[in-house]
């Protein structure tokens, strides 16, 4: 095999282009998601939030994915509106609407997505079933890795 070490997270093994891939987030992390229903009140979601030590947390309507709850939405939709945390529900709150990313999306895309609409997580679909969450976070971790691993290859080939 003929390894070629490109930068922003992809390499080639016999010319052919390997980009790191939202599925390799979810293969490292995993893909269960802490989910609750519409109906919760935000300061159950908090609390919930606070003994995972997550900062979002999925929201279900009628067993299916309905949106995503993050500390942001907490600060900027009930914080500054001045609601209650005792009395609001999450689906009040929640973030809807959010890109769609697919285990096969490249790192590039999802921080591509991240940045231009100012968002810090993803929901990640599988035929048309959520099966993970991705963070920025996450997304940096993967890059850091990614550059790591093509350090320590680079290493290799000089040493040999």
């Amino acid at each position: 095999m003929n390894y070629t070490f490109i930068f922003d997270n992809q390499f080639t093994i016999d010319n052919q282009v390997i980009m790191k891939k939202v599925s390799n987030i979810l293969t490292r992390k995993g893909s269960s998601v802490v989910a609750i229903d519409g109906g919760t009140t935000v300061l159950e979601a908090l609390k919930l939030m606070a003994d995972k030590n997550i900062g979002s947390v999925v929201i279900t309507e009628n067993g299916g994915y309905a949106g995503l709850l993050t500390e942001r939405d907490y600060a900027r939709k009930v914080i500054l509106h001045g609601k209650s945390s005792l009395e609001t529900q999450v689906r009040e709150i929640m973030s809807t609407g959010l890109p769609r990313i697919l285990p096969d999306n490249s790192i590039e895309t999802c921080m591509h997505i991240m940045s231009e609409s100012s968002i810090r997580y993803l929901p990640v679909f599988k035929d048309d079933q959520l099966c993970g969450i991705i963070s920025i976070t996450d997304v940096i971790d993967e890059t850091i890795l990614s550059h790591e691993e093509t350090i320590e290859q680079l290493k290799s080939y000089i040493q040999s």
